[in-house]
């Protein structure tokens, strides 16, 4: 009796002990977990202490988790839940609103070149090295909100890819134009909050001048056959694209050699450069297979080609048989 009383006695002291180390381990486990998520909440509560305060309660700029919401529903519609509910559904004939939304689109760009000119690119800035404005001065906050705009037109361009969904143009949805659609407003979504003005805003003001004359080409195209003779220009929207990424990478590439450039964070120059380098090289790839090697391809190989390099640079859509 002794003996049995003494092996139960040690049975149960181990499982005691066991169940003392699971609830050690578990809560070792919580605790580190814990000390991760306050090391996080911590860092990211340093971050956006140099955050730019002047733009911190504009509309969807509080938080990147709004933005973040957004752009992944784009990304669910436009590659699954878009494409399903269009299989069995005759395309959509939206000709009355193709030509609203792009010649829309052409006078937001036209506004927003405006004011990037008279914020800053016109009247004072020198095309070097030009610093971001965190004053309260009428024309600094004009150049935030000319940079606000810009990102929330990010947003409405979202709907290049959402008309090709409802009118069964899947092939034009690809990974790069998708990818430029998602990547621009959360990348300018820091740009805004942190750094709204400088140097790091002359892609943007070149991009909305390139808007301009593509959107206007779009709705021209849209508007059908009959205006086709005034698009005799179209050969030379490729020439035009080279030339926007040439300047910008040119513009930008000064930081990295001028001295005593003070940007506050140039993390940005470095996301300006690459922008400007990866399409600079995708354009004059397709300008080599298309214009070079190819003599001009078909225009079935032109539409197939040009949808695969283009579709998604800086402008948006670089896509020429968009609406044809």
């Amino acid at each position: 009796m002794i003996h049995e009383a003494g092996t139960r006695g040690s049975f149960i002291d181990r499982h005691q002990r066991r169940q003392r180390e699971r609830f050690c381990k578990a809560f070792g486990l919580r605790m580190e977990f814990f000390n991760i998520k306050s090391s996080a909440a911590l860092i990211y509560d340093e971050f956006f202490q140099n955050a730019d305060t002047r733009t911190e309660k504009w509309l969807l700029m509080s938080s990147p988790i709004p933005q973040t919401i957004i752009i992944a529903a784009y990304i669910y519609f436009v590659t699954s839940l878009g494409p399903r509910i269009m299989e069995n559904r005759k395309a959509f004939d939206l000709k009355g609103v193709l030509i609203v939304y792009n010649f829309s689109v052409v006078a937001l760009s036209l506004y927003m070149c405006y004011e990037f000119v008279m914020s800053g690119w016109g009247t004072g800035y020198t095309f070097r090295c030009d610093p971001v404005d965190y004053s309260d001065s009428p024309q600094a906050m004009r150049m935030a909100a000319t940079c606000w705009l810009y990102y929330f037109s990010k947003f409405i361009e979202m709907l290049d890819t959402i008309f090709f969904v409802l009118r069964k143009k899947n092939s034009q949805v690809t990974f790069l134009h998708v990818y430029h659609h998602s990547i621009m407003p959360f990348t300018w979504w820091f740009g805004v909050r942190f750094s709204p003005g400088g140097m790091g805003t002359f892609h943007a003001l070149l991009n909305c001048v390139v808007h301009v004359i593509m959107y206007s080409y779009y709705g021209l195209t849209a508007m059908g056959p009959n205006y086709q003779k005034y698009l005799w220009w179209k050969k030379y929207l490729t020439t035009i694209q080279l030339i926007q990424f040439v300047m910008v990478t040119s513009h930008i590439s000064q930081y990295f050699f001028i001295k005593d450039c003070f940007y506050r964070f140039p993390i940005f120059i470095y996301i300006v450069a690459s922008y400007g380098l990866i399409f600079w090289f995708l354009f004059l790839n397709f300008w080599y297979h298309a214009y070079t090697k190819g003599k001009r391809l078909p225009k079935v190989l032109q539409a197939q080609t040009w949808s695969h390099h283009t579709n998604g640079v800086m402008n948006g859509n670089a896509s020429h048989e968009k609406d044809e």
